[in-house]
């Protein structure tokens, strides 16, 4: 990419500011290696961090936020892609259902959590989850700054590549196109003439910048199931999921 992209990081000084990140072991896990170090570094370095070290913020003013917007639409694209070559006979809505079921948040979180994102990412000191794990959100955040990082350091190619290297293994094993769980519940309602399931938020934790939604779903006459994500959408399919695994049984 040319050096006077407007995402390109603000940083002119020291060409690393990845000092304590392994780059070597980085390309090794995601098969692309950083000609511009600096881009990896701020891909990695949330924006909690730079509330303790004026040298993160002076280089990283918006912390990986853009790049995470980035790295979304990289992967959207990515995806869509491998999924129209791997499946050239299937309709636009089984696709549909392939493609949400690999770009959703939990499974970012498996991805980032396989190549040990969250033992590099530069943190503030509130956002760690209970013990020392990194909050899931944020490591569904890094793995999208880390494409987007990509594609501004080499290309589209060069991050769809990364793509297919880290969610080959999953595009692989979708035998059939996953079910949303929301719609899957749904049909278990009006199966048995029930009324559909309702959804309610019920609060949210974390702090602001990255808050946990809770949510509830209920059916009636069943004793409602809830469960957190890093977006109401998120926690929404969650729960659909558990009051699904609770009526099976």
């Amino acid at each position: 990419m040319a050096t006077g992209h407007p995402l390109q990081p603000l940083l002119h000084g020291d060409p690393l500011k990845a000092a304590d990140v392994d780059l070597a072991a980085l390309a090794g896990k995601i098969g692309h290696t950083f000609g511009r170090a600096e881009l990896a570094a701020e891909a990695l370095t949330h924006r909690g961090a730079l509330d303790r070290r004026a040298d993160l913020k002076a280089a990283f003013p918006h912390g990986t936020e853009r790049l995470e917007f980035l790295g979304d639409r990289v992967l959207s694209l990515a995806v869509a892609d491998l999924l129209l070559r791997r499946f050239p006979q299937e309709p636009e809505g089984e696709l549909a259902r392939r493609h949400a079921a690999l770009v959703r948040a939990e499974t970012l979180v498996e991805i980032a959590t396989a190549i040990g994102l969250g033992t590099i990412i530069r943190l503030g000191d509130s956002e760690r989850g209970h013990g020392e794990a990194v909050r899931p959100t944020i490591l569904a955040d890094a793995l999208e700054a880390l494409l987007g990082a990509v594609f501004l350091d080499a290309g589209l190619a060069a991050s769809a590549g990364c793509v297919e290297r880290l969610w080959g293994d999953r595009l692989a094993s979708q035998a059939a196109a996953p079910r949303d769980p929301k719609t899957a519940l749904q049909e278990w309602a009006q199966a048995r003439r029930l009324p559909l399931p309702a959804y309610r938020e019920v609060g949210r934790e974390g702090p602001p910048h990255a808050p946990l939604f809770v949510v509830d779903v209920a059916i009636k006459g069943y004793e409602p199931a809830q469960a957190r994500g890093g977006s109401k959408r998120e926690a929404e399919r969650l729960a659909a999921i558990a009051l699904l695994e609770r009526l099976s049984q």
